[in-house]
């Protein structure tokens, strides 16, 4: 028995897509190459840099600048990095990446185009990947930030192979929207089109697992499909079933953690939804494993995933971190004392999530005995460069995975300070295999990034 691509489990309009497994396609099939696969992870808000860039961490504590008004950040005075590449040092921000240290590589120096006068929240996140500078944007016509992002822009070109082009995923639980949706969106088709991230983890499941009218035949893919796989596990050499019975127990895992999160939002008021009982990292977590296993089986090489939105008021409970739900939004701008040490704490949450998803990534072996991680570049990053200063310079930047050993990892990047980050926009569609030699604003390559 010969497949080509993929080995598919298929009963009355569900289809499961399998990792590739070499008993099933005989000694003479060769186990087909590993597309490259790209995430990008947004986290809102800025980060405490002096926890987070090294050597500032008895920095001077940033003051508070509010409004509209990103150019008053000119007046600061800015860190001129010494370009270069230096060993990778983790900062108590950095720590939870202490097992992924290899894998890693931190990136600072890098700058988003701005326009005075327009909320720099909402220009964090809606023009984080379009990158459009206002003169560009005047010279098209166009409003900025508007443009289109640049997973859109690589998806074009290596989504031909998979079910969705892009997959675009947002941890933002919250049902009615506080803000408009420049706060709440990274990802755009073009001028004024948003990409619409997908927040409920049924709708998301759904859409990766599902077809429309599925849900009225059966209540789980993984009862729907028990039968089909048991029959093939006869057909599977040893390792092969161990992955066959792991990928199933991956969808399993999945449907018993969404009937959990059920239960738990039954217990809400229904007149006031609370949407803050909901635990962040189980959130979180479920969200990335079903984008984990869109990315294993296929159904897409392109994701972006939002983990939370820019400036909302939103009580959210991180659990495992404070006792009663808080607002991130609001902490950002009352660092002074030891109130960016409370702060701290929800960026390495955050940081924790990114840990595990290199994790997950690391432990799942691709069709030719690498890992996913190997195969992907996984980039953690925000649109502003701290909470409380709204400084749209110095993003924050990791970047994991080695890109098919295109990416030499376990370092410390300094570009030169004011590198625009559409530079590395352009360097991760490169890489990627797009091959443009200009993206939005862009002047350049990192070229520090390459082996």
């Amino acid at each position: 028995m010969s497949i080509s691509r993929r080995q598919f489990l298929r009963t009355n309009g569900a289809v499961l897509s399998l990792p590739f497994l070499p008993s099933l396609a005989g000694a003479a099939t060769k186990a087909p190459a590993p597309a490259k696969k790209l995430v990008i992870m947004y986290v809102p808000n800025g980060l405490v840099r002096r926890c987070f860039f090294p050597g500032e961490e008895n920095g001077t504590l940033p003051g508070f600048v509010g409004g509209f008004n990103a150019d008053k950040t000119k007046n600061q005075k800015r860190k001129q990095n010494k370009p270069g590449i230096y060993p990778l040092k983790l900062t108590s921000t950095m720590k939870p990446l202490a097992p992924h240290i290899k894998d890693i590589t931190l990136v600072t120096g890098l700058d988003r185009s701005f326009k005075n006068g327009q909320d720099v929240h909402a220009q964090g996140a809606s023009c984080y990947l379009t990158s459009l500078s206002p003169e560009q944007a005047a010279k098209a016509g166009e409003r900025y930030p508007n443009g289109r992002s640049l997973d859109q822009v690589i998806g074009d070109h290596v989504g031909k192979t998979t079910a969705y082009n892009t997959l675009e995923i947002s941890c933002n639980g919250f049902k009615q929207g506080k803000e408009s949706i420049y706060f709440n969106n990274i990802s755009w088709y073009g001028p004024g089109k948003i990409a619409p991230s997908i927040k409920d983890p049924k709708k998301l499941y759904d859409r990766l697992f599902k077809k429309d009218s599925f849900r009225s035949h059966v209540n789980d893919v993984s009862d729907l499909v028990l039968a089909d796989a048991k029959s093939l596990s006869k057909k599977l050499g040893v390792q092969d079933r161990a992955t066959l019975n792991e990928f199933m127990g991956m969808i399993r895992d999945i449907e018993v953690r969404m009937a959990k999160m059920d239960k738990l939002l039954k217990s809400v008021d229904i007149k006031i939804p609370k949407n803050e009982v909901l635990p962040r990292g189980e959130y979180i977590r479920l969200q990335a494993d079903m984008m984990i296993l869109a990315l294993q089986m296929g159904i897409t090489n392109v994701s972006t995933f939002m983990v939370g939105p820019e400036r909302w008021d939103a009580t959210l409970m991180y659990e495992g971190v404070f006792p009663k739900p808080v607002q991130h939004h609001n902490m950002t701008h009352n660092q002074k004392g030891d109130g960016y040490k409370r702060l701290q704490k929800i960026d390495i949450f955050h940081m924790e999530q990114y840990a595990y998803i290199l994790d997950r990534m690391k432990k799942i072996n691709e069709a030719d005995g690498t890992s996913l991680l190997d195969n992907s570049i996984v980039t953690y990053g925000a649109g502003l460069g701290d909470g409380a200063t709204h400084q749209y310079y110095d993003l924050p930047l990791i970047v994991a995975g080695k890109g098919q050993n295109q990416i030499k990892q376990g370092r410390f990047l300094q570009c030169k300070s004011g590198t625009l980050n559409s530079n590395m926009w352009l360097t991760l569609a490169n890489l990627m295999g797009v091959n443009i030699k200009s993206y939005a604003d862009s002047n350049g390559v990192v070229s520090d990034l390459w082996q």
